[in-house]
């Protein structure tokens, strides 16, 4: 059961989180109206409130959720031990290791919510909101690909020169079958157009079925079949991952590997940012609550400073690592995790130097 102190400590770590949240979307919100001011004042008000800022602010709060929490932790903390609460907590025989009990049930909190939100609430928010910024901001989606191939599944590979998302329609496809590394059957079409799943519908097409040195051809201008791809396996934007809850975005990497799609970095490394985030929390806590645990002769200023400069290294050095990713350096887990392990490195040592003080 928590005690007194432990719910003091709690409530003055989530209070002081959602204070610094609520304070920095309240100027980031102001930027982003500033920046993007001719579009919102071109788009209608309910779709600029509910479709955009709605989906916006809880998207970037997570997406900063590291930092707000590493701010929440040096604030608060500096100012118990500025005031001198910590030395009378631990005078009155709490150590410092039972200290960090409702430190890290608070960091437990926090990473709960941020896997709920960033797995499963945020991704169809970023639907609404990508479509809102599409629409009146900057277009970023892609309607046309051209020189499609890929594999649809084991032994069948497709080809299109040129599909056109708009019309939902590609041009001169192809879907070769094999067997081992021999051809046995080959569609052609001058058109195909996707329906809705994997619904698609040939014209003016032509079936090649060989069996040895016979061949049988069978030609229509019609067909509705089955093939088991979407425009989204071949049409990749750099915004995709983020409408995706985990258990698609998992699906689709599984499934896009197996096809040897090679764009599929950007997915791969929200997947495991999903999973690092979350320990971030507590490996942030652990270094805030050990960095400002401590009264210095500054005051708190000097705490939160030194928490801002870390918070932002940690950042920064999370976007250098993703990019190492993304030119094929190193694989998203090393790129999402190396951040992780050295800052959790940081965290022990100033621990047993606060815990040994």
């Amino acid at each position: 059961m928590f005690k007194i102190l432990d719910r003091y400590i709690i409530r003055k770590f989530l209070g002081t989180y959602i204070f610094a949240i609520v304070l920095i979307l309240a100027i980031t919100v102001m930027f982003d109206i500033n920046e993007k001011l001719d579009a919102l004042l071109k788009a209608p008000l309910k779709a600029t409130v509910f479709d955009y800022f709605l989906n916006f602010l809880p998207y970037f709060a997570n997406q900063f959720s590291p930092l707000f929490t590493f701010i929440a932790v040096i604030f608060f903390t500096s100012k118990l031990a500025d005031n001198s609460e910590i030395i009378a907590m631990l005078s009155s025989g709490v150590s410092f290791k039972r200290l960090m009990v409702p430190y890290m049930v608070s960091a437990a909190v926090i990473a709960a919510s941020t896997w709920v939100l960033s797995a499963y609430i945020i991704p169809p928010a970023n639907i609404k909101r990508l479509e809102y910024t599409n629409t009146y901001v900057k277009n970023k989606r892609v309607d046309y690909g051209s020189n499609i191939q890929l594999m649809v599944a084991p032994g069948e590979i497709a080809y299109m020169s040129r599909f056109d998302n708009t019309t939902k329609t590609g041009y001169r496809f192809s879907l070769d079958k094999f067997d081992g590394k021999k051809l046995v059957s080959r569609l052609t079409s001058t058109t195909i157009k996707w329906d809705t799943l994997y619904q698609w519908q040939v014209r003016d097409y032509m079936i090649r079925d060989i069996e040895g040195m016979t061949e049988k051809i069978t030609k229509g201008s019609r067909l509705d079949t089955i093939i088991p791809i979407e425009p989204r396996d071949f049409l990749i934007s750099e915004t995709d991952h983020e409408k995706m809850t985990s258990p698609q975005l998992q699906e689709y990497i599984a499934r896009q590997k197996l096809r040897g799609v090679a764009n599929i970095k950007s997915f791969e490394i929200e997947n495991e940012r999903r999973y690092a985030i979350c320990a971030a929390a507590f490996i942030l806590t652990l270094i805030g609550m050990s960095l400002s645990s401590k009264k210095v002769k500054g005051g708190m200023g000097i705490n939160i400073g030194i928490g801002l400069v870390l918070s932002f290294s940690y950042i920064l050095f999370t976007t250098v690592t993703s990019s190492f990713a993304i030119s094929g350096y190193t694989s998203p887990f090393v790129a999402m995790w190396i951040p992780n392990v050295i800052y959790i490195i940081i965290g022990i040592v100033l621990y047993r130097r606060a815990s040994a003080g």
